[in-house]
């Protein structure tokens, strides 16, 4: 029975230093997962504003009944576009 517990402690040492660090790597794979989707849904915020104003300008344009509407088109099409 002795000869057993020598040899089980430092193999059960060894296995619970290798399930710690692969849980540390777990932690930081999930850490900049999290990053990134964050990132991503500050990207994807900034598109839906900028996309909800040019349908905003759009559709003035299309309900707008007044003559200015070609110099109105065509000073759209003149502006910079936003990347």
């Amino acid at each position: 029975m002795v000869p057993i517990l020598v040899f089980m402690i430092p193999i059960v040492a060894i296995l619970s230093g290798v399930a710690k660090r692969w849980m540390k790597l777990k932690e930081k794979q999930l850490e900049l997962a999290a990053q990134t989707a964050g990132e991503q849904a500050a990207q994807y915020a900034a598109k839906i504003e900028r996309l909800e104003a040019h349908v905003a300008v759009l559709n003035r344009i299309v309900t707008d009944r007044n003559e200015g509407l070609t110099a109105q088109i065509e000073a759209l099409g003149d502006s910079p576009r936003p990347n």
